[in-house]
């Protein structure tokens, strides 16, 4: 539902960060079909699903030799930011404005992680899928993550990969999934 966060909750192993993908267009599903509609129900494409949605996990790949402000500049000439917020505004809010002409390959796993989460969140999208969005933060990336949650996901549905309660503390449902196998 539209402005309502759902968790994936599982084993280690059962098919969750596949089902993510799965939704996010990155995999053909073995059964079933996904079917994408936009709030008025029209159906949206699959080639076309990439405009409607924001990806972030942990495997993600970041084009390392590129600096913070070069990512950014790339990834939102495909996709708008939030309103209110733009490139100068998220590196600050991420913290990372010291290391921002840095190559990203010279970020530790960490700041790596809050770039792929910023890159997610703060791009204007109605769908929000994340994959153990925590994974590599320390206590405060944690807090960072929630407060982004809290204040920067507003009237967007938010599915959460995750057996992190810290990670899936903003969804309202939890759907359990089963081994695949």
């Amino acid at each position: 539902m539209p402005g309502e966060g759902t968790a994936l909750l599982g084993a280690n192993g059962s098919g969750k960060s596949t089902l993510l993908r799965i939704i996010a267009g990155m995999q053909t599903a073995s059964k079933g079909k996904v079917v994408y509609q936009n709030e008025s129900g029209a159906e949206i494409a699959p080639t076309d699903m990439y405009r409607h949605l924001s990806f972030c996990a942990p495997g993600q790949e970041l084009v390392e030799e590129l600096s913070l402000e070069e990512f950014l500049n790339f990834h939102f000439s495909f996709k708008r930011p939030l309103e209110g917020v733009d490139i100068e505004s998220i590196i600050k809010i991420a913290g990372l404005d010291a290391a921002r002409k840095k190559p990203l390959m010279d970020y530790s796993s960490g700041m790596k992680q809050r770039v792929k989460l910023a890159q997610a969140i703060f791009t204007d999208s109605p769908v929000l899928l994340l994959d153990e969005p925590c994974t590599n933060l320390d206590h405060a990336g944690v807090e960072q993550y929630r407060d982004w949650m809290t204040n920067y996901t507003k009237g967007r549905t938010v599915i959460i990969a995750s057996n992190d309660p810290r990670e899936y503390f903003c969804c309202k449902d939890q759907l359990v999934v089963d081994s695949y196998k």
